[in-house]
């Protein structure tokens, strides 16, 4: 972790009160995490530590762009970082981590490198399903996807563009009626009404 150094905090030299600290994460801490989710942006990081009797409190704000690959077209998207994250850490006998936010550090060492966390805090911002606004999407890669998506047989074929709007992943869902041949066994079915239950 030497390459990390810059986010070494010595806890043993840190006067009892609040302590800021201010970070920029850019593309060479990103390259140099090497962790799976981000690999450029630029974030800005500001650190408040409070140190009471038995723990010291931080409290990180975390603002900035990451470019992160479109799940859609896979082309890099900006994304929008904005989270606020709390962590207590104790000194004790050896590392461990008692809860998501709790972790103890051995007091022999005295210091803690917050760099993974940095990483931890952006990553888990990122949401699940990241895409391009309508219209921004690689207009290639928007072409063969529209072309192999499953779609309702009764949907009418429209020519707008070659973007894909926003309710394509709908349509895999949604396929009442995409089936011509209906097993008989379940003709019996489409009379029963349900809402009465």
């Amino acid at each position: 972790m030497a390459k990390f150094s810059l986010y070494n905090i010595q806890l043993l030299k840190l006067s009892q009160g609040k302590h800021i600290f201010e970070y920029e994460l850019d593309r060479k801490f990103f390259d140099a995490i090497d962790g799976d989710e981000v690999k450029k942006g630029c974030v800005k990081v500001l650190l408040t530590v409070h140190k009471t009797a038995t723990t010291y409190e931080f409290d990180f704000d975390i603002k900035g762009i990451v470019q992160i690959p479109c799940n859609r077209c896979l082309d890099e998207m900006n994304q929008e970082i904005d989270t606020q994250n709390r962590l207590i850490v104790k000194l004790g006998h050896e590392y461990s981590e008692e809860s998501d936010e709790v972790i103890v550090i051995p007091e022999d060492d005295g210091e803690i490198n917050i760099a993974w966390f940095l990483y931890e805090f952006v990553a888990l911002n990122i949401p699940i399903k990241h895409v391009h606004e309508p219209g921004k999407c690689n207009r290639t890669m928007s072409t063969k996807l529209r072309k192999h998506r499953a779609v309702n047989k009764n949907d009418e074929d429209d020519d707008e563009s070659d973007e894909l709007d926003a309710s394509a992943d709908d349509d895999y869902e949604d396929n009442e009626g995409a089936i011509e041949n209906i097993d008989p066994r379940w003709e019996g079915l489409k009379g029963l009404n349900l809402e009465d239950n």
